[in-house]
C-alpha cells in the first residue's frame, strides 16, 4: 500500500469514529436548551381576556400553541396544545360536554387531553396552568 493512500484510509478511519462524538455532543446541547425554556413558567396572557369568554387561546407563546380554560376564579385551569393529533386542526372547546372537539374530522378529547372519540389516536398535550397577579402562566407537565 503506498504511503499516500495509507494517510487517506487513517484519515477517513478518523473521520468515521469522530462523527458520532460530535453529533451526540450538538444533540445535548439542543436538547438542554430547548428543555430549559419548556420547564419554565411562561406568561400567555391576562386574566382579563380569560374572563371574557372562559377561555384564551395563544398561538404563538414561547412553548407554542395553548388553549387554557377557566376563569381568574378557576380551582384548576384546564391547558392543552389545541393542535389535533389527526391531522393538526385547532380543537374547540365544548362547556356543555367538557371536551375538545375538533371541527374538521369530529374527534374528541377528554378534559385531560385523552382521546375520547377518534380519528386520533394520540392524546393532545397538556400544560400546567396557573395564575399569578393578572397573568396566566403555563409550564409543560
Amino acid at each position: 500500500m503506498k504511503r499516500r493512500h495509507f494517510i487517506h484510509w487513517v484519515g477517513l478511519s478518523w473521520l468515521a469514529t469522530s462523527l458520532p462524538v460530535v453529533i451526540a455532543a450538538c444533540l445535548k446541547q439542543t436538547r438542554a436548551s430547548t428543555s430549559s425554556v419548556a420547564s419554565d413558567w411562561q406568561t400567555v396572557g391576562t386574566t382579563a381576556k380569560l374572563d371574557e369568554t372562559g377561555q384564551l387561546l395563544v398561538e404563538n407563546s414561547p412553548i407554542g400553541s395553548v388553549l387554557i380554560i377557566g376563569t381568574s376564579e378557576s380551582e384548576n385551569l384546564i391547558a392543552v396544545d389545541p393542535t389535533c393529533t389527526h391531522k393538526g386542526c385547532t380543537v374547540t372547546w365544548t362547556s356543555e360536554a367538557q371536551k375538545f372537539t375538533c371541527p374538521c374530522h369530529r374527534a374528541e378529547f377528554a378534559v385531560d387531553g385523552q382521546v375520547q372519540k377518534g380519528p386520533a389516536k394520540k392524546p393532545l398535550k397538556t400544560y400546567i396552568a396557573k395564575i399569578e397577579g393578572n397573568s396566566v402562566l403555563v409550564k409543560s407537565s
